[in-house]
């Protein structure tokens, strides 16, 4: 029986092929607001770009080894890094208020998917519980402004998983054990859908689940890692409705 559907939030459901911004740019706007809450109210930084730029250079630190440990970066740690090694007491920082600073917001040019929004209703009227499983440094609390802007907090209510928040990327496995705790199923009673074949099928696969990949937009068949095999692959969210009738009959009313 089909109890529920994990989704990967970035080009699953929501598009940024249309992003208007460089990220480099849409960062430093935001760590502006980091270093002037920091210098004005805890204790004086030397300069924003030495900030930006040690910030900058901890993130990549964090990335690089997460692809070896799948140890999951957290924006807030970062920040809170980035300030001791320029000299701020330890003790006078806390990582919820310098996100709080960071003052995350949609990225300019980026979009919902339409579907999402034709899909995820009708998911949920037929009684499955839905869930967010995203790869993002964020804590989801900053991610679920976009949620919200973009009309998809409703659906998703049962799971709204960050990996900064759980420690773990994916395709780590506990990233999806603790998304099955969240949502209240199985691994055979729930499907994984996103775009990444490397984090959201593997690690969908691995813990048990059906992983249902959405291809990218510029998708060229034939370029996939050939050990990775998705159980099924979808070019729209609509795509889902006769894959799930011939794994789970019944799950839908009508």
């Amino acid at each position: 029986m089909l109890k529920a559907i994990l989704f990967d939030l970035d080009d699953t459901l929501i598009d940024w092929s249309g992003r208007s911004q460089e990220w480099v740019d849409f960062d430093r706007y935001h760590l502006r607001q980091v270093y002037d809450y920091v210098t004005n109210q805890i204790h004086p930084l030397e300069s924003a770009e030495k900030f930006f730029d040690t910030v900058w250079l901890l993130t990549m630190r964090e990335w690089n080894d997460a692809k070896n440990t799948f140890r999951a970066p957290h924006l807030g740690d970062v920040l809170v890094q980035a300030c001791v090694t320029l000299g701020v007491p330890h003790d006078n920082l806390k990582a919820d208020h310098l996100l709080d600073a960071y003052d995350w917001e949609p990225f300019p040019g980026v979009e919902v998917f339409p579907d999402a929004l034709e899909v995820l209703p009708y998911l949920r009227e037929n009684g499955l519980r839905l869930g967010l499983v995203t790869n993002a440094y964020q804590p989801i609390r900053l991610r679920e402004r976009e949620l919200v802007a973009f009309g998809l907090m409703d659906y998703l209510i049962e799971c709204r998983i960050s990996a900064a928040d759980i420690g773990y990327l994916k395709p780590h496995p506990a990233i999806f054990e603790e998304a099955l705790r969240q949502v209240g199923a199985t691994p055979e009673e729930a499907v994984f859908v996103g775009d990444s074949t490397e984090a959201d099928i593997v690690g969908a696969q691995q813990a048990g689940m059906k992983g249902v990949w959405r291809t990218p937009r510029h998708h060229v068949p034939g370029q996939i890692n050939g050990t990775i095999v998705p159980d099924a692959e979808i070019s729209t969210l609509h795509d889902l409705f006769p894959i799930l009738d011939n794994w789970f009959p019944g799950w839908r009313e009508d």
